[in-house]
């Protein structure tokens, strides 16, 4: 089966490994991903997806600097560019708002549609909800990820029939640690923006009982931020911000303590990561977090809160709350790159076969 990858926006971020690890693993089950075409580019999201083999072709040039909001906003032009592309293809699998609507609005009439929703959808450059609505009828399987990504895809339309629960593979369940990491350490892995909440993190390092090493891995556009706050704190002797690594597992394996201090969660797959590393991971009770972290895999904390994440990670490293690895690394083990993209592969040739 050829399947043409569409996305609203190639970064390096979680959405954007999610897809191309999938694109790794379907070639075992015959599907290949024959090409990935971006709507917003970076040069690192480039560079993302030659690391894991995958073709791409952007619709905006990734050096230029230039920034559509093509994750959220319908565009007749990313569309009309789209048509011709998705030529040749028996499956069309879209991932984010603006790529299904546009994909939805071009795609042959013989050919399945799959999306993909990673986020929860709250249209931060207008109101699509009309051409969101639109392209639900046309989508043959629809992914969401989280609790808030399934509620959006039920608002606009999407039936019961068509809905599948998301699933992201995560790399590393069998990393060691680099060698000369400070121990005890605390980790961060995730994109430096504001809905993933790194500087509440910085916040509450800065209330620990007592100063321990914190290395932070990932970057964005609350980089600048982020390193401002870690030296106004007077933490840069402590905490390392390291930028976007290929191997986060090697920083949090072996780690006291793993930290998502999320505002906004979907499905973390950095949460995962950690419960998969046996490493006690902290989160804020947000979106899909719950249901990562509960039933005693993890710890979770109130969103927007400093010190009570603060608590968390103190008693984390005294051990008075530290939870159990079991269940944590239980629920991991399904999210390997071979077992999500075996269930994928069922599901495209279901959709395939519906739509023939």
């Amino acid at each position: 089966m050829d399947v043409v990858r569409v996305i609203g926006v190639l970064e390096e971020g979680g959405g954007q490994l999610s897809a191309l690890r999938l694109s790794v693993g379907l070639r075992a089950h015959g599907i290949d991903t024959v090409r990935l075409l971006a709507g917003d580019a970076t040069p690192g999201g480039v560079a993302l997806a030659a690391r894991y083999g995958v073709e791409v072709e952007t619709f905006v040039d990734p050096g230029s600097g230039r920034h559509l909001s093509l994750q959220w906003r319908r565009s007749p032009e990313f569309a009309a560019w789209l048509a011709p592309r998705l030529a040749g293809a028996e499956l069309v699998h879209a991932h984010m708002a603006g790529a299904w609507m546009a994909a939805a609005a071009v795609v042959p009439a013989g050919v399945a549609l799959v999306a993909s929703e990673h986020n929860a959808v709250n249209w931060p450059d207008g109101d699509f909800t009309v051409a969101a609505k639109a392209g639900a009828v046309r989508i043959d399987a629809f992914f969401a990820h989280g609790p808030a990504a399934r509620e959006f895809a039920i608002s606009i339309g999407v039936p019961d029939t068509v809905l599948q629960e998301g699933r992201s593979a995560v790399e590393g369940f069998d990393a060691t640690p680099l060698p000369g990491l400070a121990t005890p350490r605390v980790t961060y892995a995730g994109r430096l923006h504001p809905e993933k909440g790194p500087d509440l993190l910085v916040a509450a390092l800065a209330k620990l009982r007592s100063p321990v090493s914190a290395y932070f891995l990932g970057d964005g556009p609350a980089a600048a931020q982020v390193a401002e706050q870690v030296a106004a704190l007077g933490l840069s002797a402590s905490v390392q911000l390291l930028g976007w690594s290929p191997e986060p597992a090697r920083y949090v394996a072996g780690s006291a303590v793993h930290v998502v201090p999320s505002r906004e969660e979907a499905w973390s797959q950095s949460a995962v990561l950690g419960l998969g590393l046996g490493v006690p991971v902290i989160g804020t009770a947000v979106e899909g977090l719950p249901l990562t972290l509960g039933e005693g895999r993890g710890v979770l904390v109130p969103p927007e809160d400093p010190a009570a994440l603060a608590r968390a990670i103190d008693a984390v490293l005294d051990g008075s709350a530290r939870p159990d690895p079991a269940p944590g690394l239980a629920y991991a083990r399904p999210f390997t790159i071979i077992g999500v993209s075996a269930r994928y592969a069922r599901i495209y040739r279901t959709t395939l076969a519906r739509r023939s």
